[in-house]
């Protein structure tokens, strides 16, 4: 070889080895170790056989592309959402897997992969050929800048959104919901779980609010002074409101009324279930 040559291929060499450092830098930025204690402490007191589990937390860090953030827990898992100053995404997974042994916990933990994008978040796993006690789940929670559109599923989970301003939507079948803080064009149901809504401000600013479920108890808490058209009922059930309404027509258990000077809807309403309404 050349003396030229040996320098050619001496250059080659630095720039693969370059670029494999830049590719390992990257993957390292995609995925962290999220730490996560305080949250796998609460799975490991929730869980009530004779199962070994194993708990880990998975961070994630995406750019916020103003695209609708999609997260998908289905079929086990919950979903929580706050809305932050950050200028990206933030996504922690933990991700919980029970065996007989925790050798083999840890085994079907490792095999469950998180997928975190700038605009989908979700887990895929084994889903066939497992044990009799084998099993694993994926929870999430988001910080995500306040006017970020989302879209989130989930089977078996609860769900909750916290200072978001945008377009949601949300489904669940077993779960509850808490929304908090919340403005924009709001949607979503649950089948099975009770809807906890904590309004803020002097009206609701963007569309509107329209959440339902099938089997629960639905509370709302407005403000002082607070302006809206709000539509509430249940079939089954009582409804409490802690202040004064004026309601047209016959009072039933579903009804509707202007709240100060009126605005934009709010529909909160259960099938089964109790609802109360109250000033903060």
């Amino acid at each position: 070889m050349t003396t030229r040559s040996r320098g050619n291929a001496a250059r080659t060499l630095l720039v693969v080895a370059g670029f494999a450092t830049v590719l390992a830098g990257v993957a390292a930025a995609q995925q962290r170790p999220g730490g996560g204690d305080d949250w796998c402490r609460d799975e490991r007191r929730d869980s009530g056989d004779d199962r070994r589990s194993v708990c880990e937390v998975r961070e994630y860090s995406v750019p916020a592309a103003g695209a609708t953030m999609t997260v998908d827990a289905t079929p086990n898992g919950g979903i929580a959402v706050e809305g932050s100053s950050r200028g990206d995404i933030l996504v922690r997974a933990r991700v919980v897997a029970t065996a007989d042994t925790e050798e083999e916990a840890r085994a079907l933990a490792a095999r469950v992969q998180v997928v975190a994008t700038a605009d989908r978040v979700a887990a895929d796993g084994p889903r066939s050929g497992l044990g009799r006690h084998d099993g694993w789940s994926v929870s999430y929670r988001l910080a995500v800048p306040t006017q970020t559109p989302l879209s989130l599923h989930s089977t078996n989970g609860g769900i909750s959104i916290d200072n978001v301003s945008s377009r949601i939507e949300f489904r669940t079948v077993n779960g509850g919901v808490t929304l908090s803080h919340l403005s924009g064009d709001v949607e979503g149901r649950t089948s099975n779980g009770g809807i906890n809504v904590d309004l803020d401000g002097s009206t609701w600013q963007g569309g509107g609010l329209d959440v339902q479920t099938t089997n629960g108890g639905v509370r709302l808490t407005i403000p002082e002074h607070y302006s809206a058209h709000l539509e509430t009922g249940t079939v089954n059930g009582s409804v409490r409101i802690d202040f004064p309404v004026t309601v047209q027509g016959r009072i039933g258990r579903s009804f509707s009324t202007d709240l100060g000077s009126g605005g934009p809807t709010l529909r909160v309403k259960t099938s089964n279930g109790g609802v109360t309404i109250r000033k903060k």
